[in-house]
């Protein structure tokens, strides 16, 4: 492609595909160095439980061991933090519990860290961590999430009723008064699955130390590895940040489980400077199903109020989150504000009063997951409207006209302003692309052959591109959340992208060139993009919350524009111009209203020779940063409509229709982003149908620990998508109109599920996930 026929907007074919479909992907377990020797960790095989007595003498003396570690070593540092300060109602601050390295006196779930084992191959570590003898006094675990506040067993001495906070937003008495005057109150009470995340690559590390630097690099798959330094150099271990290198190398993956400071990791950094060696250590799969940080699992009652005509008067939500056995980087904000901000949906519901307690048990700890916070929120409003719907037998379409935010700015009851929108457009065009005009002939047919049909309905709306710093400070933002953004222009005009944004799986190395290409007017190859090494990128918040682009390729986007202004000085030297009527288009900076005009890589080459320009006036180079901090979220929104088909007989369930239709804004990619949503609506769909995260609830055990019961979505699941972008609306507060789409897929879709199988079978509720099983006794229920 001509670089002046501009690349926005344009599906160019993702740059970094080549090395990864050729096996030539660098991923963290890839990466040996000299010297090498290998981490593995003993975990506790009990939820719940005092370390009475730990043995390491056997194991010492195994063949190949260098060193073993335990939570007495790690007694002098401070635990692994929380970003996100919560306050309860009473303004009193969340209870914080120290997450320890390793375990200190007590093991507090299945799979918790008690020591690590390091030796020169890693057989030789397996074997001596079978050699560690541990006493344990084995204590009630705590495991329900509806009833771990005020259990019998403190998961914590820091929170005895095991209440990590009791937060709340909204006006509560107003809602209360709202809900007297209602003509129809639509109640639900149901779980929001627990999910355990399961990137392709499993979490991995390798640590080395430079005795003669006195430094640190850790490789490792993360999401954000400025974050990762900052938090373990500052908070745990005590290291000069300008002491450690971390490097994020190709990540297979990560759906916010890689965005996390992990013990496991540290206790590498930590003990590499000790043993004097790189120490790597990757996760197996059984291992990542155990400690992988896990998602959802809230238990919710919630209620709407509407008038006789379907108008919403008033939503009220009181919910109880599972953190898991600690606090983890920023589950405390999770539940709370990326949750209960988002409950007025795209509806005009004046007063909302949503109170969330958050628990303490003795599980994996629980932070984002795809959505984080957004899934949830969307499943309470749209599985609430949509069942109101049915019981005052509207249409679920036209409920959710009568009720739409047509006016923008909009500032809802629940703390945010949504900038611009147009939801009846993107609901009457997903109503075209899944014809529903014909689903009532489809309903027939399918009775007919003795099986059910329904259509259900989900219009949401999220809160992405995660920042603007200073109202995520004031909702207890531990950090800033603003993104940074290099751009080195070398002097024969080739293009080097440094970007605090990570890559693992988004295209970011296709899309931020592309808009760099289209900015600068010249060739997409002549443009390299570079992540993930706090050693080379001036600074980064990282990738999640669908803020690539949205922060980060804006700050990509204000330090080329300074680039610019800095070309259209030399470039007036150069043509003996004044600065004023020079501009920028199609590659060259010309004189206004004449023909003179020169490339943009000659004006590149001058800023390298400084007798060639007013060097007394400019620096030498052609090389700018700059760092973006939003004015407000963006907010992508969208309708989904499902159509399932069910055989009553055996609960098994079809999935004929998927129908997306989104409004992300000014679109960069299509394909990424479609490819984006495919990738959402599997994960929707999987904890609709088929995910779950159980214990027991008895010994803490986890019982779906592997595939063999944890049910991933595979290909015969899932439909043929109908994905479409809705001509959208731009964000208004980024130059480049754009809103993020990476988690909308598993946002939307299911709510959009379950309403479609309450509609097939003619009942309030169909719990998540929606096995077999479920929809059969569903199905059973009903024809009773």
């Amino acid at each position: 492609m001509n670089a002046r026929q501009g690349f926005v907007g344009q599906s160019v074919e993702r740059r970094e595909d080549a090395r990864f479909l050729t096996g030539r992907g660098q991923y963290t377990d890839d990466i040996t160095l000299p010297q090498q020797s290998y981490g593995v960790f003993l975990r506790s095989p009990y939820a719940h439980a005092r370390i009475k007595a730990l043995d390491t003498r056997a194991a010492t003396q195994a063949e190949g061991v260098l060193g073993i570690f335990t939570g007495e070593h790690f007694k002098a540092v401070g635990g692994l933090p929380c970003g996100w300060l919560i306050n309860s109602l009473d303004g009193t601050p969340m209870k914080e519990p120290k997450h320890p390295v390793l375990a200190d006196g007590k093991v507090r779930y299945v799979g918790d860290r008690v020591a690590l084992v390091v030796a020169e191959t890693l057989e030789q570590a397996k074997a001596a961590a079978l050699l560690i003898e541990v006493d344990y006094d084995e204590l009630p675990p705590v495991v329900d999430t509806a009833k771990a506040a005020g259990a019998a067993s403190a998961v914590h001495d820091e929170a005895p009723d095991n209440r990590c906070y009791q937060w709340g937003i909204g006006d509560k008495d107003g809602v209360d008064a709202a809900f007297k005057t209602a003509a129809h109150v639509t109640t639900l009470s149901f779980r929001n699955n627990r999910l355990i995340p399961n990137a392709m690559e499993p979490r991995a590390a390798n640590a080395s130390y430079d005795r003669n630097a006195d430094s640190y690099t850790l490789y490792v798959a993360n999401q954000n590895p400025h974050v990762e330094r900052l938090l373990m150099c500052a908070f745990v271990l005590g290291i000069p940040e300008h002491k450690m290198r971390v490097v994020a190398p190709d990540v297979g993956g990560g759906f916010g489980s890689k965005i996390f400071l992990y013990g496991e990791e540290t206790a590498l950094v930590f003990a590499s400077k000790i043993i004097g060696r790189p120490i790597k250590w990757t996760c197996e799969r059984g291992e990542a199903f155990l400690s992988d940080a896990h998602g959802r699992d809230h238990v919710t009652t919630a209620q709407l109020a509407l008038d006789k005509d379907g108008h919403f008067l008033a939503l009220r939500a009181d919910t109880t989150a599972n953190l898991g056995a600690y606090l983890s980087t920023f589950s405390s904000c999770v539940p709370t504000i990326l949750h209960a901000t988002l409950l007025a949906g795209q509806y005009t519901t004046p007063k909302i009063w949503c109170q969330v307690t958050a628990v303490f048990t003795n599980t994996a700890p629980v932070d984002a997951y795809r959505g984080a916070g957004r899934p949830e929120a969307t499943y309470l409003v749209e599985r609430l409207v949509e069942t109101a719907a049915h019981e005052m037998k509207i249409d679920p379409a036209e409920i959710r006209r009568r009720n739409f935010i047509t006016s923008f700015p909009y500032a809802t009851p629940v703390g945010l302003t949504y900038d611009t929108g147009d939801y009846d457009a993107t609901m009457r065009r997903a109503i075209e692309l899944a014809d529903v005009a014909g689903f009532p002939a489809r309903r027939a047919a399918s009775e007919a052959k003795g099986l059910k049909r329904g259509l259900g309905y989900s219009a949401y709306i999220e809160a992405c591109g995660i920042a603007p710093s200073s109202v995520a400070g004031a909702l207890g933002a531990r950090a800033g959340l603003f993104e940074a953004g290099e751009v080195r222009v070398h002097p024969t005009g080739k293009v080097t992208i440094f970007t605090g944004s990570h890559s693992h799986g988004q295209g970011h190395e296709t899309t931020f060139a592309q808009v760099v290409a289209d900015k600068l007017g010249i060739p997409i190859d002549d443009i390299s993009i570079e992540h993930g090494d706090t050693g080379k990128v001036l600074f980064g918040m990282g990738t999640y919350g669908s803020r690539s682009l949205a922060v980060g390729g804006t700050a990509i986007v204000k330090a080329v524009d300074k680039v610019i202004a800095k070309g259209r000085k030399i470039a007036a030297h150069l043509l003996e111009a004044a600065d004023a009527d020079i501009v920028f288009e199609g590659g060259e900076f010309k004189v206004a209203g004449t023909d003179k005009a020169v490339p943009f890589a000659l004006v590149a080459l001058t800023a390298y020779v400084p007798h060639n320009f007013p060097h007394d006036k400019l620096e030498p180079g052609l090389n700018e940063n700059a760092f973006y901090d939003p004015s407000n979220f963006t907010y992508p929104a969208g309708t989904y409509i499902c159509e399932v088909e069910v055989d009553p007989a055996t609960g098994a369930v079809r999935i004929d229709w998927m129908t997306a239709c989104d409004d992300f804004g000014n679109v960069i990619n299509p394909m990424i982003v479609e490819g984006q949503v495919h990738g959402g609506l599997a994960q929707g769909i999987g904890q609709a149908l088929l995910e779950h995260g159980v214990y027991d609830t008895d010994t803490g055990q986890l019982l779906t620990g592997s595939y063999m019961d944890y049910a991933m979505p595979r290909a015969d699941d899932l439909p043929s998508f109908t994905v479409e972008t809705a001509k959208g609306t731009p964000c208004t507060h980024n130059p480049l109109g754009v809103k993020g789409c990476g988690e909308a897929g598993a946002i939307g879709s299911p709510p959009a599920v379950i309403n479609a199988l309450c509609d097939a079978l003619g009942v309030k509720d169909v719990p998540m996930p929606a096995t077999p099983y479920t929809v059969w006794q569903a199905a059973q229920a009903a024809a009773r």
